[in-house]
């Protein structure tokens, strides 16, 4: 397969005008070259945080807190699946991984509820696509044998230090949510030496400075953040200090779209177009342990063509800034996984 057009190549993605050769899934050559072509190829993006078993949900609990939402075990999202038909919640999470692929995402890093029930419903409802899913179990430590790793909901919730010792002896990953209400879970967490953790909003001086000195990853989800009405996170700080991806969160509460999770941390925080873009790809990939998200000879062809002559993307002069700031579904003309 070859696809020409203007290229966002390697990690700080500069765009060259030439063509990209793919052979077995792999890219083997891109090259500089004059074209016609007005199409736009970066990689396919790697959604860091997801919950998609409330997919059967979608906009409920408008106006309720966070707590209210969706902490264990008796959040509104909790009572849903439990209340849910495994069928209708396997064909719900089916359409959100589909979407994902329609929308450019090759993979995305779950935090999967039920334990090992869910963790299985979940592999039959990404069987047959070819987004990737990275599960990482909850509430029962079986769910993490079932799984790439286990998925803490909070160090306020409950001790994880077997969890932890558990996926370390395993060589899996261990994530956590902190700070998203308050600061109060941010030390307990990081005591846990997790391998990333999540949202992150609310760190004192001396969580930056862990994080820091750890090197722990954050995945931030600022229009989660938002709609839970919770703060949104300090990016171009967590962005200085450490590796920084992007997740959407909940379906319930947004689409699990990285070109709008883009768009808002782009104009939301102090960040270069570059910086969001790579929160949407290559960091969240590294995260999960997967070779994605970057064009370079050798990788995976895990990748997406954008019209550049799409009505909305036409004359645009900065084409990362455009991608980050204005790209979207209907932008979208194919995608490669």
């Amino acid at each position: 397969m070859e696809l020409t057009g203007t290229i966002l190549r390697g990690r700080s993605f500069d765009p060259i005008e030439g063509r990209l050769v793919v052979e077995d899934g792999e890219i083997t050559a891109i090259e500089e070259a004059p074209t016609d072509s007005t199409d736009i190829i970066l990689p396919a993006f790697v959604n860091a945080h997801t919950h998609i078993g409330d997919s059967i949900a979608k906009e409920a609990g408008g106006g309720l807190s966070l707590d209210e939402l969706v902490a264990p075990p008796d959040g509104l999202k909790h009572r849903l699946l439990r209340a849910a038909d495994q069928q209708e919640l396997i064909a719900a999470m089916r359409r959100s991984i589909s979407f994902m692929q329609q929308t450019g995402t090759a993979a995305f890093i779950e935090f999967r509820e039920g334990g090992t029930d869910g963790v299985e419903a979940l592999r039959e409802a990404a069987s047959a696509q070819p987004v990737e899913p990275v599960i990482l179990g909850r509430e029962e430590l079986a769910a993490m044998d079932a799984s790439d790793g286990y998925g803490a909901s909070g160090a306020r919730d409950a001790e994880f230090g077997s969890e932890r010792t558990a996926t370390r002896e395993a060589g899996k990953l261990f994530g956590i949510h902190a700070g998203e209400r308050d600061e109060l879970d941010i030390n307990p967490a990081l005591d846990l030496d997790p391998d990333f953790l999540v949202h992150m909003v609310h760190p004192q001086p001396i969580h930056f400075e862990r994080v820091e000195d750890n090197n722990i990853p954050i995945v931030v989800c600022p229009r989660s953040n938002l709609v839970t009405n919770v703060g949104i996170p300090p990016i171009a700080e967590w962005c200085e200090r450490t590796t920084v991806a992007l997740g959407t969160d909940n379906v319930m509460l947004n689409s699990p779209s990285m070109f709008r999770e883009m768009e808002f941390t782009a104009k939301l925080a102090d960040v270069s177009a570059t910086d969001v873009l790579q929160m949407a790809t290559i960091n969240g990939a590294e995260i999960a342990g997967l070779d994605y998200g970057v064009l370079e000879t050798g990788r995976p062809a895990k990748l997406q063509v954008l019209d550049g002559d799409s009505d909305n993307l036409t004359g645009a002069k900065d084409v990362v800034r455009a991608v980050v700031r204005r790209a979207g579904a209907s932008d979208v003309k194919s995608v490669h996984l």
